[in-house]
């Protein structure tokens, strides 16, 4: 199968030296992508900044913006058979960037921010034949917003976890809780990312598989 994945952070620039970012470090992506290459899968990845190796034998696809992200995507994912949104994406960014460094001069400086497209709706709602798995990383009411955003966002799984205390960031570990379109769930471990990725892509083989028989 060929998947699409996203992964790391996306850079929202203020000016030439200051951008809006997040916390995400891409290890997370980046073990899906290893994982699905060592199941014998081929693999885009579509990287933000981030400060690991690529996994051998992907085909990479590095953007730093949410809207190089988006369009990255776009022109990917009608070519795919598992799309797995793990990026980090910026739901905002500044309306305007300054061309040059903004000088510090008053006590207080007011930012307008505008949302950005939604990566992951824009490629769920449409029909499709590929499967959808986003990630939702919640700091309260962790079901309830990984089932919301589920049937929102008109996915196939949810893969939530909760950062309230920083876990998951920067971290060779995580824990997930699966949602499923058939109202399924399905906690895993807490366990190392990589170990979690080869899970994760073993869970979505099967799910492709089910869907073939239908």
């Amino acid at each position: 199968m060929r998947f699409l994945i996203t992964a790391g952070p996306t850079r929202e620039p203020i000016d030439p030296v200051r951008f809006l970012t997040n916390r995400s470090s891409g290890k997370m992506g980046y073990a899906i992508a290893a994982a699905a290459l060592a199941r014998g899968h081929r693999v885009v990845l579509v990287s933000g900044p981030v400060a690991i190796a690529a996994p051998q034998g992907a085909r990479v696809v590095r953007v730093t913006t949410a809207a190089e992200m988006y369009r990255a995507v776009r022109a990917e994912v009608a070519d795919c058979d598992v799309a797995v949104l793990a990026a980090a994406v910026a739901d905002y960014t500044p309306a305007r960037a300054a061309k040059r460094k903004i000088k510090k001069r008053e006590e207080r400086l007011t930012l307008e921010l505008v949302r950005t497209r939604d990566i992951l709706a824009s490629i769920s709602r449409a029909p499709r034949a590929y499967l959808v798995a986003g990630f939702a990383a919640e700091t309260h009411a962790l079901e309830r917003h990984a089932r919301e955003k589920l049937a929102r966002k008109n996915c196939d799984l949810i893969c939530a976890n909760d950062v309230s205390d920083g876990r998951g960031f920067d971290a060779e570990s995580n824990q997930l809780k699966l949602f499923f379109r058939d109202g399924r769930s399905l906690a895993l471990p807490h366990e190392t990312k990589r170990k979690l990725a080869f899970r994760l892509i073993k869970i979505l083989e099967e799910l492709k598989e089910k869907r073939k028989k239908y």
